[in-house]
């Protein structure tokens, strides 16, 4: 018998009986918490140029307004387990709750930058604790038999938030205002609230671990990961390790993480439990999460940049292609709580990253003509794919380890697929970068004064700019050169999109051989007893 088995094994027999209506009313609570969470990290995308455009902030300034929401919450996501000890769960989720509220309505009334980036870094922080604490509310509140039904609502949160944020906040802006992607967050954080206080027993806060707390592993944790977080996101923007200010950041998370690792070996409790490490399928969700992290985080980058560049499609078009592989988790939601509960887990994750992969792999047949239907199919099977893939790593991220655990192992399992995210951002924003660019000297040299059918072209694409501008030829010929170089520029783009898609692709196979590390957590009769 395993350590989780025993655990689950020695837990109070209302694990084995039905989950009461305040259970539920808890998980819908946690499930509603992770929504506006994950919902506002994208949400503002569709809407940022327009934000820029009236709070006065630059582009790369502009950054910065959803850079600030990503370093805090993934500061927050692993110390949630360690404030839930602290302040009790539903303290914390109250007060987390009505900040992100507030903050909201310091982003929506914002007129300039600085204050934009107080509400989002605000946000980011207190929305941060919704999201593994809701899984961790499946975990301990629900039986065994029943965790597959309160995984698979949390999951779908999880995987729609994001991929609905660039739809709705597209149509908020476009029909109402910008400020709507924020203050939308009132009347559901007043749903939120009220469930919390239904659904959540209070427990007296211990607030004496405050003193004894692993202070160090904490100043490590925040200082490690936020700077690697700015050095991942603005990396690239800043020409990496050409820039003074991202050594300096580098330089300071590997000494957070120094710090960290210290703490894990004199710390009695450490902040959060890397021993967690140990366990081998564990660790394996891990590595899985991360590496679909940035795949999935490379898909939301790629695709929306290849319809507006190549496509002409505005934020709302492409919010609508996007939002396509969302449709599977709608039509497989009955089906999912049989999925979890029966199907083999390494089999269905094995199915979910296949499909996934070869969506992936459809996408780079990518030409100057693709416009959005091309992607409906490839967006559907993405869906399917996901849906397969991170419910079942859901489920076993906190079903390998105790019920005393299962809260740092949500904050390590959600820490890692943001860190996924973000690592694939930068890792795909590099590739594009220097591929489009050896792609553009490549073709560039093949069009070439002394081909005749460059010439050809040239000179029929003067003749007609020249008919334009009242029989000009000099401006005409310019014109034909801008031209060509427009179209040689376009194709290097899509060659490099076409080949994005098929890294993110060949990593998913990589991980392959991870899958069939995977234990499944342990399983229940009808009459609620643990099958080993």
């Amino acid at each position: 018998m395993t350590a989780a088995h025993a655990a689950v094994a020695s837990a109070p027999p209302q694990a084995a009986e039905s989950a009461s209506l305040q259970d539920w009313i808890a998980v819908i609570a946690g499930a509603l918490g992770a929504l506006i969470a994950s919902l506002d990290i994208s949400i503002v995308n569709s809407a940022l140029p327009r934000i820029q455009g009236e709070i006065g902030a630059s582009g790369t300034e502009g950054t910065w307004i959803s850079t600030g929401y990503l370093v805090s919450e993934v500061v927050m996501i692993p110390l949630a387990a360690w404030l839930t000890r602290v302040l009790g769960l539903r303290t914390l989720l109250l007060m987390c709750a009505g900040l992100f509220t507030l903050f909201s309505m310091t982003c929506g009334s914002a007129h300039d930058l600085p204050t934009m980036i107080i509400g989002r870094v605000g946000q980011g922080f207190f929305g941060g604790a919704m999201i593994p604490t809701a899984q961790t509310i499946v975990r301990t509140r629900l039986p065994l038999r029943q965790i597959p039904i309160g995984m698979s609502i949390f999951g779908l949160i999880v995987l729609l938030g994001p991929l609905s944020g660039p739809l709705i906040g597209g149509w908020l802006t476009e029909t109402a205002s910008w400020r709507w992607c924020f203050f939308l967050n009132l009347p559901i954080a007043g749903a939120l609230i009220t469930l919390l206080l239904l659904g959540l027993p209070h427990h007296k806060a211990k607030l004496a671990e405050f003193v004894h707390a692993d202070w160090l592993g904490i100043v490590g944790l925040g200082t490690g990961l936020s700077c690697l977080t700015v050095v991942l996101e603005e990396g690239q923007r800043n020409r990496w390790f050409d820039s003074s200010f991202i050594c300096l950041l580098s330089a300071v998370s590997v000494a957070g993480f120094i710090l960290l690792a210290l703490a894990q070996a004199t710390a009695k409790r450490p902040v959060i439990k890397l021993k967690l490490m140990r366990n081998r399928s564990y660790a394996s969700t891990i590595l899985i999460i991360v590496v679909v992290g940035m795949v999935l985080y490379g898909v939301l980058y790629v695709l929306p940049q290849f319809l507006s560049l190549i496509a002409g499609y505005n934020a709302e078009q492409s919010g609508r292609v996007l939002a396509i592989s969302g449709i599977p988790a709608f039509l497989m939601m009955p089906f999912l709580p049989l999925i979890l509960g029966k199907a083999p887990l390494r089999l269905t994750v094995l199915l979910g990253v296949s499909c996934f992969a070869t969506s992936c792999f459809l996408n780079t047949g990518v030409t100057a003509d693709t416009g959005g239907e091309h992607f409906v199919f490839t967006q559907l099977l993405q869906g399917f794919g996901q849906i397969l893939c991170f419910m079942p790593l859901n489920q076993a991220s906190v079903g390998s380890v105790s019920r005393e655990d299962a809260a740092d192992a949500a904050g390590l399992f959600n820490m890692a697929r943001n860190l996924g995210g973000s690592l694939g951002l930068a890792l795909i924003g590099v590739f594009i970068d220097r591929r489009t660019e050896a792609h553009y000297d490549y073709l560039a040299q093949s069009v070439t004064q002394n081909s005749d059918l460059v010439q050809s072209r040239l000179a029929d694409q003067a003749a007609g700019f020249a008919a334009t501008n009242g029989g000009d030829q000099a401006s005409g010929q310019l014109q034909a050169l801008g031209s060509l170089a427009a179209t040689v520029q376009q194709q290097a783009i899509i060659i490099t999109y076409a080949e994005a898609f098929w890294i993110l692709g060949v990593a998913l196979v990589l991980l392959a051989p991870l899958i069939f590390l995977l234990r499944a957590p342990p399983k229940t009769s009808a009459a609620g007893e643990i099958v080993h």
